[in-house]
């Protein structure tokens, strides 16, 4: 198994850092459409639904959504500011499920809106981040490398001091200790990042706090999905991706991070 991540890694992390890097942006937001349509696949899975082909008719209805928002003036941030205002949403549907597991239907609507509500804004986040003035590949990367190290933090963090439980009925093996972990990787990473991603220091504050406002969401990002494995009672999205799951598992805390991250540094550029 751990051959098998390790592999599977070592692939796909360079090949997702030069599409970052050297696509043009209207590339990109194909590319990244394509790994979003994936995800919405698997999402339908974690609705419970079987069939090859009912799934597909799921991710069917769901991409007019992704379609008409290129068309409509802003459509790409007016949907970015939803998704991220959303995860609030998201934070009590987790909270409530911890607290009494059955109290979040199974049911197609529910789960229907949820995938939507996951994919589609983090993917327009990504592309606005990529593409959009003042921003660029640098921060998309940034954004990712964030994630993951903060993601890296919380399993060691959590497997050699964790003791108390973050949220027993929907990850059991979350703990508080590796959230505060990915928090303290936040805290340095922004510092660094912020000089790296040429933030002045009027604002280095400011950034310092989206980073780690970004990380706890990410969190939620992450739990949520599982919350809805747990519904299904299934450990991956998929076995897509030898010894890492499915592209929901890989980038569940993405979804998350994504729209805050994005909305924040917008919001951010207006304050001054």
């Amino acid at each position: 198994m751990l051959k098998q991540r390790l592999l599977t890694a070592a692939l796909l992390i360079p090949l997702m850092v030069a599409a970052i890097l050297f696509l043009p942006n209207g590339v990109f937001a194909i590319v990244l459409g394509l790994i979003a349509v994936i995800g919405l696949w698997e999402w339908a899975g974690l609705m419970g639904i079987e069939p090859f082909w009912d799934r597909w008719v799921y991710v069917m209805l769901v991409l007019p959504l992704m379609w008409t928002a290129g068309f409509v003036p802003e459509g790409f941030l007016i949907v970015t500011y939803v998704g991220a205002a959303g995860w609030l949403v998201g934070l009590v549907m987790v909270m409530w499920f911890n607290s009494r597991p059955s109290a979040i239907p199974p049911n197609w609507a529910v789960g229907g809106i949820s995938g939507a509500f996951v994919v589609v804004p983090a993917w327009m986040a990504l592309v606005i981040l990529h593409g959009g003035k003042g921003y660029g590949p640098h921060y998309v990367l940034f954004l990712m490398v964030l994630v993951w190290l903060a993601d890296t933090a919380a399993y060691f963090a959590g497997r050699y001091f964790g003791t108390h439980k973050l949220a027993a009925n929907v990850s059991p093996g979350k703990t508080w200790e590796g959230v505060w972990g990915a928090l303290s990787i936040a805290l340095i990473l922004s510092l660094t990042g912020g000089h790296f991603l040429g933030i002045g220091a009027e604002k280095l504050p400011m950034f310092v706090s989206l980073c780690v406002i970004t990380v706890a969401f990410s969190v939620v990002g992450d739990l949520f999905e599982s919350m809805f494995k747990r519904r299904v009672g299934v450990k991956d999205s998929s076995n897509l991706l030898p010894g890492h799951g499915g592209i929901m598992d890989r980038i569940d805390s993405l979804t998350a991070a994504a729209p805050i991250f994005t909305a924040g540094l917008i919001l951010m550029e207006s304050v001054g």
